[in-house]
């Protein structure tokens, strides 16, 4: 006994999993016998009927005594420990208490440990965000002064920014005002030395007309003919008053007409820009469906020259055989190379007459756009409405852009059928 208290004796026992060897395989009674046969469960039954758990109660005390509800600070070790069992309803039989130390029954320290753990992460989490809460409120004193120090800083350089603009623009209205002035003074200047021409010319006009009137007339000396000369310059006056208030009447007249004929040039070229926008998107629909059915018409030229090669091919193969059959019988049979060899022909001939056709209407409907484009822009004279020739012939082409396709489709189907005709009879 003195020897087994002075060390820590430990054993190691190895387990036998299962008698072939092999990993991932346990036989459990194999195991079990070994377990029986080797006290392990003896020692582990010994273990739990005893109290392998021992802890003086200072340590005891010290460890789990944060736990209690009431402070029992001033007490002693013992008294603290036995408050600590009552308080967690840990049994009796579970647990003795010594004159030093507390033996406990396995699993008891565990669920201490476990309270404690648990204790004291809550402590951990209430300090965590106590602590926060203070980082979180000192930052945001601090973010406040920061931004009233800011907004204070930012006023001064803005008062100090406005105060040097508005000096700018104070000065810069001065200039604009004294700038402005002299070259309204300027052009009051030529207006007025232009109207004092315009006056002298008029006057010296008028003044040359009226000599010229008075000399027309013959001198008397008399006084009758002094006062026929003074009504002829009045009547000559006053109508060349109503000549110039004539003239500027007609002349304000011709100004408005300008004007309206101006409005009108501006709506024509504003309308002529539309039609010339959509004559360009038109020509280019019609372009792109030209190419979409001449790309159409070549796969298939291609794929009908394709066939008529391997029809051909196929077809001499035959009759070379069915004529060395007929002369080894003797007979006069002929193959059905005629039967082949129409449907061929028919359907190149449509065919190719679906592309003259394509050719020519794309040629007619290519030369008709052209010139209804020349008429619209003034470069050929014709007596019709461009705009209405090109609505005919968008319509014009769509019915015949319907049916060439449906043509199209038919023609295909035709082929398709004498292919498959043709195949079963090689067959």
């Amino acid at each position: 006994m003195q020897r087994l208290e002075s060390t820590t004796p430990h054993f190691i026992r190895c387990i036998k999993p299962n008698n072939l060897q092999s990993p991932g395989s346990y036989e459990q009674g194999l195991v079990l016998q070994q377990l029986r046969c080797c006290g392990v469960l003896e020692v582990v039954r010994i273990s739990r009927s005893g109290f392998p758990s021992r802890m003086s109660h200072q340590k005891f005390a010290r460890r789990y005594g944060f736990l209690l509800l009431e402070n029992v600070a001033s007490q002693d070790p013992l008294s603290v420990s036995v408050a600590i069992l009552h308080q967690f309803n840990i049994l009796p039989e579970m647990y003795q208490v010594g004159y030093t130390k507390l033996f406990f029954r396995t699993g008891q320290i565990g669920i201490l440990e476990d309270t404690r753990n648990h204790t004291l992460h809550g402590i951990l989490r209430v300090q965590s965000c106590f602590r926060g809460h203070q980082a979180r409120r000192h930052f945001k004193e601090l973010q406040r002064g920061i931004a009233t120090l800011q907004s204070f800083v930012r006023g001064q350089k803005a008062r100090q920014e406005f105060a040097v603009l508005l000096q700018r623009h104070k000065a810069a209205v001065v200039i604009q005002k004294w700038i402005k002035g002299r070259n309204a003074k300027k052009t009051f200047k030529k207006i007025n030395n232009a109207s004092i021409v315009i006056q002298s010319v008029i006057r010296g006009w008028l003044v040359r007309r009226c000599s010229q009137d008075i000399g027309l007339v013959k001198p008397g000396g008399s006084k009758e003919n002094e006062s026929d000369e003074v009504l002829v310059k009045s009547s000559f006056l006053s109508e060349v008053q109503r000549r110039v208030l004539k003239a500027e009447a007609a002349l304000r007249e011709k100004e408005e007409e300008n004007d309206i004929l101006h409005q009108r040039l501006q709506q024509y070229e504003s309308r002529w820009s539309e039609y010339e926008v959509k004559m360009k998107s038109m020509e280019e629909v019609w372009q792109k469906q030209m190419r979409s059915l001449q790309s159409s018409l070549s796969i298939a030229k291609k794929s009908l020259a394709v066939d008529e090669s391997e029809r051909n091919s196929d077809a001499s193969v035959n009759t070379s055989d069915e004529r060395e059959y007929c002369w080894d019988t003797g007979s006069n049979h002929k193959g059905p190379e005629s039967n082949g060899l129409r449907p061929m022909s028919a359907g190149l001939s449509v065919i190719s007459r679906l592309a003259e056709e394509f050719e020519q209407r794309s040629q007619v409907f290519g030369d008709d756009a052209k010139f209804l484009v020349e008429v619209k822009s003034g470069q050929v004279e014709a007596s019709l409405n461009p705009d209405r020739e090109l609505r005919r012939l968008k319509q014009m082409f769509e019915t015949w852009k319907k049916d060439y396709a449906v043509r199209l489709r038919e023609t295909k189907v035709v082929l398709s059928k004498l292919g498959n005709e043709e195949g079963a009879l090689d067959r």
